[in-house]
């Protein structure tokens, strides 16, 4: 099913950026549609993005919101290999896995799948991620907007099953701890005198 949020996610560059203050370019469609964003709030996009929407919606295009941005060309992030650390903190920014590399060993940005997001810039503890001219033949591929689409799905799947995984993992110990307690008798009296030191006083 083509739901109008998916008509307006296509139209978006699909660089996940943020900038229009949306965790990602789904979201940002998704509060369109609901009309619960404008139009102009995509910075990679610009004009012609908002012309696009406006066309697909019946409005009016508007200029660019300046709180999101300015409209600029687009760039590839490179990683300067004789400053890099191994810190790995570019990998957990990028919104769609284009940097590859491991703990305290140097990283590389994958050319072809960066969107040019710079959200690595900022978590660069060394200031060696550069960014340079996006080359216009991927600006215009739809295919590297597809892939980018993809493998920011295929991130913030992975993301939520860690986050289940972590989650499922400390309610055991929790049981664990409180099986622990139950069976012995010290531990579940000093477990009863700290829930009542926690109640609130009369």
């Amino acid at each position: 099913m083509n739901t109008l949020a998916d008509r307006i996610d296509t139209l978006l560059p699909q660089t996940q950026c943020e900038k229009c203050g949306y965790h990602g370019c789904r979201p940002y469609a998704e509060a369109i549609a609901r009309g619960e964003a404008q139009i102009n709030q995509c910075p990679p996009g610009g004009a012609a993005g908002i012309r696009k929407l406006a066309d697909l919606l019946g409005r009016e295009p508007l200029p660019l919101n300046p709180d999101n941005g300015v409209e600029k060309p687009r760039t590839l992030a490179r990683i300067v290999e004789a400053d890099c650390i191994g810190c790995t903190k570019c990998i957990q920014a990028c919104p769609v896995d284009a940097i590859v590399g491991a703990a305290k060993a140097m990283h590389s940005v994958i050319a072809d799948d960066c969107t040019g997001c710079e959200l690595c810039v900022p978590a660069c503890p060394v200031d060696c991620i550069v960014l340079e001219p996006m080359p216009l033949t991927q600006v215009e591929d739809l295919e590297h907007a597809e892939r980018a689409r993809a493998h920011f799905q295929r991130r913030e799947a992975r993301l939520a099953r860690e986050r289940d995984k972590q989650a499922a993992e400390l309610a055991a110990r929790k049981a664990q701890l409180g099986a622990a307690v139950s069976d012995n008798p010290v531990l579940a009296a000093l477990a009863r005198a700290k829930a009542r030191q926690q109640e609130p006083k009369p």
